[in-house]
């Protein structure tokens, strides 16, 4: 059973996938990991979903404040033993749902070249690639993307 938690960042499950995040965004960034690395603090986010599946952490997503009416979707990561049960799709509709109440018209992303699975996700859910937006403008292995929500 998927079971879908509203938290924040100081969540312990939260914390320890983010762990394996870097690790895995770390080898697949190789030199480039230290330049996004400093953009993926996770010290006070106030919305995160963290995703059980029979009560075992294995996914997660947050969303953080852009703009006044755009929400930016940060660390978003499904455990590789949990891949391919549709879990990461769910955690973003859980984002975007959460972006709506707080009254987020859109969502923005970054993603890597290399994060081939995350933007065929990201695309198959309504994103559309946009120009590189803010830190990442200019930054050739960055993928920026939106979505309208309301």
């Amino acid at each position: 059973m998927l079971t879908l938690t509203r938290t924040t960042s100081d969540n312990p499950d939260f914390r320890s996938l983010v762990v394996l995040l870097d690790q895995d965004l770390k080898e697949k960034d190789g030199d480039d990991h230290a330049f996004y690395a400093q953009f993926n603090k996770v010290n006070s986010i106030k919305e995160v979903i963290v995703a059980y599946k029979d009560g075992v952490a294995a996914g997660c997503g947050a969303i953080k404040p852009y703009t006044p009416t755009i929400a930016e979707v940060k660390r978003m990561f499904v455990h590789p033993d949990f891949r391919r049960q549709g879990i990461a799709k769910k955690i973003l509709t859980a984002l975007e749902d959460r972006a709506m109440e707080l009254n987020y018209s859109s969502t923005v992303l970054e993603t890597g070249m290399k994060q081939a699975d995350a933007i065929e996700l990201y695309k198959n859910n309504g994103y559309n690639i946009i120009p590189n937006y803010g830190q990442y403008a200019g930054v050739e292995n960055s993928v920026c993307m939106q979505k309208q929500l309301i």
